[in-house]
């Protein structure tokens, strides 16, 4: 898969199937590979593009400057790469800051703007939260105990009855080829705690979906119901069965909500 240079990164990026671009944002300590279990449903109607934002995946190097603003740059500068007019962005969690970013700051790229698990800000709970994953990390703790930690905070409680399913998860995790440093995930924590756009929601014209989990412990549905009382027109959906990781948990239902939100005709 093909890489760019764009603002000082070798920014890596994968595109699947053909139709109206789509392209993904991941969240915190993800890269474009954590959208598996939805790629093959929207592959199948859109030309999907993926990325790995600076400071994650096999985009370098990964102590580079990080902000909300320099991940929705690099997002545009490979919209432009390609020649591309517009895009629907889809982004979730930190992902959604960025995608937000991107709608704001250059509107005429973005078509259409889905926002999965986010929010307009990071809530001070989430913000102490995040910083003690860093400490967690910085300590030393053991990568098996550090994950299952996070996923108590992104998976409902139905997730954990599977005991094999959360053994396999955790250790799909440790032993993932292109883990993410610490010094690259404290600059995520601290771009996520220093942005924040929620004077600016009035301003977004794209048209927009807004989709949370209904069992989401970061970005509870009454938070993301602020980017619907704020930006116009907007379309909010809760999915049932799912927390944080929703599109993960739930990928069907997830899946189906996009596709009829870009499609109204389809459903």
């Amino acid at each position: 898969m093909p890489n760019i240079l764009v603002n000082g990164v070798d920014l890596y990026y994968e595109i699947h199937g053909e139709g109206a671009p789509l392209m993904l944002i991941a969240g915190l300590a993800s890269d474009s590979q954590s959208w598996q279990p939805i790629l093959n449903d929207l592959s199948r109607s859109y030309r999907v593009i993926l990325c790995d934002n600076r400071g994650s995946g096999r985009t370098e190097p990964q102590y580079i400057e990080t902000s909300i603003q320099h991940i929705a740059d690099d997002c545009i500068a490979l919209v432009k790469y390609l020649g591309l007019s517009s895009v629907t962005l889809l982004g979730h969690s930190m992902g959604g800051f960025v995608a937000l970013d991107c709608a704001i700051r250059y509107p005429d790229y973005v078509s259409s703007l889905i926002l999965a698990g986010t929010s307009a800000y990071n809530s001070e709970r989430n913000n102490a939260l995040f910083l003690d994953w860093v400490s967690y990390l910085e300590s030393g703790m053991d990568l098996e105990y550090w994950f299952r930690n996070l996923f108590y905070w992104i998976f409902s409680e139905r997730f954990f009855k599977d005991e094999k399913a959360l053994n396999d998860a955790v250790r799909l995790a440790v032993e993932y080829p292109y883990p993410q440093s610490i010094i690259a995930f404290k600059k995520q924590v601290n771009a996520i705690q220093e942005w924040s756009c929620l004077e600016r929601l009035p301003g977004i014209t794209s048209k927009t979906l807004i989709i949370c989990g209904k069992e989401d412990l970061l970005f509870p549905p009454e938070e993301s119901r602020k980017l619907f009382n704020s930006i116009s027109g907007s379309i909010f959906s809760v999915i049932e069965n799912a927390a944080h990781a929703l599109h993960v948990e739930n990928p069907k239902a997830f899946t189906h909500c996009i596709l009829n939100f870009l499609d109204p005709q389809r459903g």
